[in-house]
């Protein structure tokens, strides 16, 4: 991956947002992570206030001061932040709408799980409709920030991810999860910020169906 091919969806002074595409570590692991190449594309100094599993695509948040950088973390920290997500699957989830809540807790191999019990509950709100026979798109609204918490939300709803192998999803191109959507007030501004998925062919027919304009703007939604 080269140093100039990130996409950069909205640059404020005080923070940019990236496209992460799917399959690029977070952080640096086996050669330069998102971060690293973001700051290496920008020459700043960046600062990461939320991230984004390997396998997931989609909007990231990187401020460029430690000012606005902890201001964000305390944004993220109560849930001050709309992020939406969108997802694919080729199985009949037990139901099409609504909410699913449970703790998490690791499983095997690097896996999560979600318990019945909720001391402090992953919370996750979702819509889906079908695009074509077998398969169903969901847009995801998560009320808090845990590991794997929207794969493990849909494996528990009998719907795992399309290509999340880890999950028990079908073989795929990728894995179909998205950071579709960003809406917050920073310093008494209204951001909205959506991108549309720009790889995986489930994602491109999903767009073109007439029920997605409903979730074009996906912040007006009753959550």
């Amino acid at each position: 991956m080269g140093n100039n091919n990130l996409k950069i969806v909205m640059s404020h002074a005080d923070f940019y947002i990236f496209e992460k595409p799917a399959g690029l570590n977070f952080h640096s692991e086996d050669g330069p992570g998102f971060v690293v190449l973001a700051e290496q594309q920008t020459g700043e100094k960046l600062y990461a206030v939320h991230r984004l599993d390997k396998v997931t695509s989609g909007l990231i948040i990187l401020t460029r001061n430690k000012a606005s950088a902890a201001k964000f973390t305390a944004l993220f920290t109560e849930h001050a932040i709309n992020k939406f997500y969108l997802a694919v699957s080729d199985t009949k989830p037990k139901k099409k709408q609504g909410w699913v809540k449970g703790d998490m807790a690791k499983s095997r191999r690097g896996m999560y799980k979600l318990l019945a019990s909720s001391q402090n509950p992953a919370i996750t709100r979702f819509y889906s409709f079908s695009y074509k026979p077998g398969f169903r798109a969901y847009i995801l609204k998560p009320y808090s920030g845990k590991t794997h918490q929207l794969r493990v939300a849909l494996k528990s709803l009998g719907a795992p991810i399309l290509g999340d192998s880890l999950y028990s999803g079908s073989n795929a191109v990728r894995t179909y999860l998205h950071a579709y959507a960003l809406s917050f007030v920073w310093q008494g501004e209204q951001i909205n910020c959506c991108l549309f998925p720009n790889d995986g062919d489930e994602y491109q027919q999903l767009i073109n169906q007439q029920e997605f304009q409903a979730w074009q703007t996906p912040w007006q939604l009753d959550w």
